[in-house]
């Protein structure tokens, strides 16, 4: 059952789109992705551009010595959260406006965005010049969705606090004690 008919419907085409998106990025071959020769035709950086950073990332090192792939790396990554930020926040509204418990619309979304974060990884495995990594999904992806989770949550006390009757009593405890 739907508490907000609209909203549902709102909700939906939004997740489809964003699907979409996600979907249609992942389908495109990193060659036509490539941003290091734009960032070389307008920026002048060097191997001391950014902090010594150095890392094995899915069998591939990660350093800030080339700074243009580096920067790309950091793009990428910044992507997956905010891609799996914006999912899991429409799931979860989705889910609001049925009547599933609230407790359950929290864990909901980002069990699907997780699973859907797990087939975009292995479909990236089809792709030329692209590779799935499973750690992308437990890593970026699964931040993206818990910062989802935590806004979420922080809008919903917001509002219940400033919107609604069912302001929590922070002293309950306190007059039950003491009298």
């Amino acid at each position: 059952m739907l508490r907000n008919k609209r909203a549902f419907w709102f909700w939906t085409i939004m997740i489809v789109g964003m699907l979409a998106i996600i979907y249609k990025g992942s389908a495109t071959p990193y060659s036509q992705q490539d941003i290091q020769p734009f960032l070389k035709a307008h920026l002048l950086w060097t191997s001391e551009t950014f902090p010594h950073i150095s890392f094995n990332y899915g069998g591939e090192w990660i350093t800030s010595t080339d700074p243009y792939a580096f920067f790309e790396f950091v793009v990428r990554k910044a992507s997956h959260i905010s891609e799996y930020f914006l999912l899991t926040f429409m799931l979860i509204n989705l889910f609001m406006t049925t009547v599933m418990p609230r407790g359950l619309c929290y864990l909901s979304g980002p069990a699907i965005a997780f699973c859907y974060a797990v087939f975009d990884e292995w479909h990236q495995t089809f792709v030329a010049g692209r590779t799935g990594h499973l750690i992308d999904a437990c890593t970026f992806d699964l931040t993206g969705m818990i910062l989802a989770m935590l806004v979420i949550f922080l809008l919903d006390v917001y509002y219940r606090f400033f919107y609604t009757s069912s302001k929590p009593d922070f002293y309950a405890h306190d007059r039950a004690m003491h009298g």
